[in-house]
């Protein structure tokens, strides 16, 4: 909530400071203070005494403020009638609270209803438990909800402390194409763009472009372009996956953030990803201490251990090799066999950050399950590539050194590929060097923060098959 010298609804009052919540609970105002406070009701009690208690939400932070009501405030009678989620503008003094959960509360003298509820029996997030599924139906809503006001402020949060931290070491911000004519992944799961009538269509050639697009899965290719010019750059922004998947951890339209640094190799990006993490969640911890300690109570009770697990140790780092040595060496029984040239899946990941007790960064993946970009290893069977794998979750980050030698990249494309990426392969003819980069779902991150468990429910308006209604 922004901050005035005076508010003109009530200027009969005279200059009344505007306070955030925030600024109240955190005795940013003083005892004896006049406040105006601009929110909406969570819950409203009485007593014997002629008092009624209105906790009020602005959503700057987690816990409401009380305001007491007492019989000589005008309108105290219509007062005593209003629902959850009225809209109300409260003007009075900060005085300290008898009552527990806070040491300080707003004794009212006046009370303006702003907005009302229309039909408060079926408003659809009364005060009572709801279930994350049925949240999602009233997606409109559930930001009024004390778990989804917490992870709104928590993803702005992270999304500050990404660009800090990016900032801070000399990193340009790159915005890439959300329009793009290529695969980066080469998945083929790609949302088509197109201004023609789909029902009488004449042919790409005479599309808006001139040619097939698609919605891009990645930054990844088109800031590499500018890697190799500004040496450190970063694109984050919204990707878009055609993948027709219900699981908790697939949308079809997520955020990514995806560095890239020049003259620089695979342990270089290793040490990247590992302050990245680091000073990211150092931040967050620091400004989100309430959210977060929500999460803890409330959500997962691990979330506090699994952050400090990443603060506070040093990632481990293996070879891929190594990690399927130490996978058939151990008498865990898994679900998916463990042979040197299948990728880790979960299980096996989080195995490996269970026994380390630590983070751990795989490297050199074979070269047969990742991209065409990854420069190939001298040993000509593996890749410089990495995950890096976080306690309880899995794999976080992943990331490789990015085949810089032209005949190299030329012999790893196929014809289709060349034709869509001429100028990503011509790169590699004017001033090419060495340079890696690795990517991070956003959403994935915040799901590692709070201890959520769908995806859908990290994004303020999650885009998955058959739901794209908000």
């Amino acid at each position: 909530m922004n901050v005035h010298d005076k508010d003109e609804s009530h200027s009969n009052d005279g200059a009344v400071p505007v306070r955030a919540g925030i600024e109240i609970l955190s005795e940013q105002t003083s005892i004896g203070q006049r406040v105006i406070l601009k929110g909406w009701i969570r819950s409203l009690r009485t007593s014997r005494a002629g008092i009624a208690f209105l906790h009020i939400s602005d959503g700057s932070c987690l816990q409401p403020v009380q305001a007491i009501i007492d019989e000589n405030v005008q309108n105290y009678s219509e007062i005593l009638n209003l629902s959850t989620g009225t809209a109300v503008s409260v003007l009075g003094e900060v005085v300290e609270s008898l009552g527990k959960g806070q040491d300080r509360e707003i004794r009212a003298d006046k009370v303006e209803i702003v907005g009302t509820i229309e039909k408060p029996e079926s408003y659809p997030v009364a005060k009572k438990k709801h279930s994350f599924e049925y949240l999602r139906t009233v997606a409109h809503l559930r930001p009024r909800t004390n778990t989804f006001g917490a992870i709104a402020r928590l993803r702005h949060n992270l999304a500050m402390a990404v660009h800090e931290f990016f900032s801070e070491r000399g990193f340009v911000w790159v915005n890439t194409p959300i329009i793009t004519g290529s695969d980066c992944e080469g998945a083929g799961d790609l949302f088509r763009v197109s201004a023609l009538d789909l029902a009488n269509f004449p042919g790409y050639d005479q599309d808006f472009f001139g040619r097939e697009t698609f919605l891009s899965v990645s930054g990844q290719l088109n800031v590499e372009a500018f890697c190799l010019a500004l040496s450190k750059v970063y694109t984050f922004g919204p990707t878009f996956r055609a993948e027709n998947s219900n699981t908790a951890r697939h949308l079809a339209e997520f955020w990514m953030i995806e560095p890239e640094i020049a003259f620089a190799d695979l342990n270089d990006n290793a040490d990247l990803a590992e302050d990245f993490l680091k000073s990211v969640l150092t931040k967050v911890v620091e400004k989100s201490a309430d959210d977060l300690s929500f999460f803890q109570q409330r959500i997962d009770d691990q979330v506090m251990s699994r952050i400090d697990g990443v603060m506070n140790n040093s990632f481990i780092r293996m070879d891929y090799t190594d990690a399927i040595r130490e996978l058939k060496n151990s008498k865990q029984s898994f679900e998916f066999p463990v042979e040197w040239g299948n990728d880790l899946q979960s299980e096996h990941e989080k195995y490996l950050t269970k026994i380390y007790n630590s983070p751990v960064i795989v490297m050199n993946y074979p070269e047969s399950i990742k991209a065409f970009y990854m420069r190939l290893n001298d040993d000509q069977k593996t890749v410089a590539a990495m995950d890096v794998l976080v306690p309880g979750v899995g794999e976080i980050i992943g990331g490789s050194q990015r085949e810089e030698r032209f005949a190299v990249l030329d012999s790893r494309m196929d014809e289709t590929v060349k034709e869509e990426l001429w100028w990503y392969l011509a790169l590699r003819q004017y001033g090419s060097v060495p340079h890696a980069g690795f990517g991070v779902g956003f959403e994935r991150l915040l799901m590692y923060l709070t201890g959520m468990q769908n995806i859908r429910d990290v994004i303020p308006f999650p885009r998955t098959p058959s739901n794209a209604s908000f």
